[in-house]
């Protein structure tokens, strides 16, 4: 069986490829930029674009399951021409975004639309909905960190339970590999609750370096972000950590009663990349 991993330089879709080559299973990666892109030697490597589903052509000879990374603009055509492949099942990476935030969260919006164009089709499918990533604190704390290691942000009691991108990608695998998760809706946590505040004193000690939050003002951090993220998505950041100050969603078992094994720690994340927030190339 050949199993397409979409996606698959991404945070999660590059631990996919890898669990399903160590489970000695036969995988075809789909990339745009193979030559910049780290994939393992073990991949067959098909250089195409969700994007632009003409160049899928020949990306799914053979194949019978898919990981699929969402690209709402061309869904339904996705879709249909995983139909027509003969593809048998489909684990697509969405979002808890769908319950945590309603369904006119642009974020859900997005990945609905995907979910949308998979269900009642010939082939079943399995929606992995993680909440928020932990890696997502790099992007948005990384420079701090590494710099003057003061975090501004605001709404510092803000909690949920983030994410390690390798649980999500490992529910994704026994997915794919097992068929007993066929029409299943996944919502994904990570094990505990961590405030902004508790976060940010986690990545320090991973990084080794004394790291304050300062908490700025939601205008403040409004304005600290204009330019960079659509209006929308800043709108949508400030509400979620209002939100999140009394109502941080739930803690989840999903991890743990998909693969066998805890959700890893915020702790064993802010290890793992402490080198990230650190400026060096470990890991």
């Amino acid at each position: 069986m050949t199993i397409l991993v979409t996606g698959a330089t991404g945070h999660v879709g590059r631990h996919v490829a890898a669990g399903l080559i160590e489970a000695g299973e036969r995988v075809r990666v789909l990339t745009r930029n193979p030559r910049a892109a780290s994939l393992p030697s073990e991949a067959a490597v098909h250089v195409g674009d969700l994007a632009q589903p003409d160049t899928l052509e020949g990306a799914l000879d053979g194949v019978r399951r898919v990981f699929l990374f969402p690209v709402p603009e061309t869904a339904n055509e996705v879709a249909g021409l995983l139909e027509k492949a003969g593809v048998e099942h489909v684990v697509l990476l969405s979002s808890m975004s769908i319950t945590e935030d309603g369904e006119n969260n642009p974020s859900a919006q997005h990945h609905l639309t995907v979910e949308r164009a998979l269900r009642d089709r010939q082939f079943t499918w399995t929606f992995v909905r993680p909440t928020g990533f932990a890696t997502n604190t790099l992007w948005r704390w990384g420079d701090a960190v590494r710099t003057d290691g003061v975090v501004r942000a605001p709404y510092g009691l803000s909690s949920r339970a983030l994410i390690h991108e390798a649980d999500i990608a490992d529910v994704a695998v026994a997915c794919l590999l097992g068929d007993g998760h066929a029409g299943r809706v996944l919502d994904l946590t990570g094990p505990e609750l961590l405030t902004q505040e508790e976060q940010v004193r986690v990545i320090g000690e991973a990084a080794g370096r004394d790291v304050r939050f300062v908490e700025v003002t939601p205008e403040q951090a409004r304005q600290a972000m204009a330019g960079s993220v659509a209006p929308e998505f800043a709108e949508m950041v400030l509400a979620a950590l209002a939100r999140q100050v009394e109502d941080p969603g739930p803690v989840l078992p999903t991890v743990e009663e998909v693969t066998g094994h805890p959700a890893r720690t915020f702790a064993q994340w802010a290890s793992d990349h402490a080198g990230d927030f650190r400026g060096t190339e470990e890991r």
